[in-house]
């Protein structure tokens, strides 16, 4: 038994009164926003673009203006087209990564698990085995290693050895020691 949210129900008419309201409620808000956008156009471009006043040039000065305005629009142009050309570059790389990605998910496929039916029995003694096989013996499943005793050459004076493997009796030891 859950304790969610209890759904209330509404009829059909209560719903759609609701909806017209809830639109009306968002066409107004668009409406503010978009003349609160176009103020704030306005504003930026009354303190960037000067207005221009044009009463009282001459034709040369006219002339002269229309030079400076098509070159600073040459400028503008030529940033917008390196932009352009950036953004498409990247529009490029983004598609050739996500390709990329698909064919790195479509190489990976995951194996499908097979359902196995299990009595309830048969899951909980696999449960309790699991459980008490954790608390047995670790030391019984480790492999035993065996040290082997390292050989130690005793030291000794190194004249008596020499007196004790002369002669034949000396060969004797070494081939008997070989072996």
């Amino acid at each position: 038994m859950s304790e969610g949210p209890k759904k209330t129900k509404y009829t059909a008419t209560r719903r759609l009164h609701l909806k017209s309201k809830l639109l009306k409620k968002a066409t107004s808000m668009l409406a503010a926003e978009k003349e609160q956008n176009k103020r704030e156009r306005d504003e930026a471009l009354n303190e960037r673009v000067p207005p221009l006043k044009l009463s009282g040039l001459s034709a040369q000065e006219l002339q002269e203006l229309c030079k400076e305005l098509h070159r600073k629009i040459d400028v503008v142009d030529e940033a917008r087209y390196d932009l352009e050309m950036k953004v498409a570059k990247n529009e490029i790389e983004i598609q050739s990564l996500t390709q990329k990605i698909w064919e790195m998910k479509g190489t990976k496929q995951r194996t499908k698990l097979k359902r196995v039916k299990k009595s309830h029995d048969a899951k909980l003694d696999a449960l309790t085995e699991s459980k008490l096989s954790s608390k047995s013996d670790f030391k019984a499943n480790l492999k035993t290693v065996k040290k082997e005793d390292e050989k130690k050459e005793e030291v000794t004076d190194w004249r008596k050895n020499v007196e004790a493997m002369s002669g034949m009796e000396g060969r004797k030891k070494l081939f008997n020691a070989g072996q």
